[in-house]
C-alpha cells in the first residue's frame, strides 16, 4: 500500500510539474496513456493522481472528455486569495508560539537565498526557496488540517515564473514579495501575531494581486 501511495504521489507531482512548466496549459486534456508510458507505470496510479488533482482544483473531470487543465477566472482567483490569506494568517498565529531562534535564522537564510535567486533571474530556485521559507512556520502549525487545506488552495496558482512578464517586471514583483517575507519575520520576532495575521490577509495575499496573475 505504501509503495502504491508513493507511486500515486510521484504521478501527481509529475503532472503538477508539467502544469508549472507550461507543458500542460489551461483547457488542454490530460493524456493518461502518455503519462503512463512516460513514467512506466500502470493506468491505476495515474487515474488516482488525476482524481486527486481534480479534488485539489487543478483539473476538471468533464464527462465524455476526460480530465482538463482547469482555468480560474479572475473572480475565482480573488475569492481564493481571500481564503488563503485568512488561512495563512491563522497558521502564522498558531505556529508563532513554537518558533525559536533556529527557525528565525532559517527563514532569514531563505530570504537571502530568494534575493540571490531574483538577482540571478533563477526563478525556479526562487519558487523552491519561497516554499522552503513558508514551510518553516507551516511545519510548526499544530492544526494540520488547516495547513493541508491551505496548501491545496495554493496549488491552484502553480505557474511558470516566466509567465509573469518581462524579467525586470518579474524581479520587481518578487522583490516586493520578499520584502513581505522580511516583514513577516519582524512581526514573528516581535510577537505581534494579531498584526501578522492581518498583514497576511491585507498585504501578502491581497486580493488585488490576483488581477495580475497569468491564469
Amino acid at each position: 500500500m505504501n509503495k502504491y501511495l508513493l507511486l500515486t504521489d510521484h504521478v501527481y507531482n509529475y503532472i503538477v510539474e508539467q502544469i508549472n512548466n507550461g507543458e500542460l496549459i489551461a483547457g488542454s486534456k490530460v493524456n493518461e496513456s502518455a503519462i503512463s508510458e512516460s513514467l512506466k507505470v500502470s493506468r491505476t496510479p495515474v487515474r488516482e493522481a488525476l482524481i486527486q488533482l481534480s479534488a485539489d482544483g487543478l483539473l476538471e473531470n468533464v464527462p465524455r472528455k476526460g480530465f482538463i487543465i482547469k482555468k480560474l477566472t479572475k473572480e475565482e482567483a480573488k475569492e481564493t486569495f481571500f481564503i488563503i490569506g485568512a488561512l495563512d494568517g491563522l497558521a502564522c498565529s498558531l505556529a508563532a508560539p513554537f518558533l525559536t531562534e533556529k527557525h528565525y535564522k532559517e527563514m532569514e537564510f531563505y530570504i537571502q537565498s530568494i534575493d540571490l535567486a531574483i538577482n540571478t533571474e533563477n526563478f525556479s530556485m526562487y519558487q523552491k526557496m519561497q516554499e522552503a521559507f513558508h514551510h518553516v512556520y507551516l511545519s510548526l502549525c499544530p492544526n494540520r488540517s488547516l495547513v493541508d487545506l491551505l496548501l491545496q488552495l495554493e496549488r491552484k496558482f502553480l505557474k511558470n515564473m516566466d509567465g509573469l512578464g518581462e524579467p525586470e517586471f518579474t524581479k520587481q514583483r518578487l522583490t516586493e514579495t520578499n520584502h513581505e517575507h522580511r516583514k513577516m519575520v519582524e512581526l514573528f520576532r516581535a510577537g505581534k501575531t494579531a498584526e501578522l495575521e492581518q498583514f497576511m490577509k491585507d498585504v501578502h495575499w491581497n486580493v488585488e494581486k490576483a488581477e495580475i496573475i497569468p491564469l
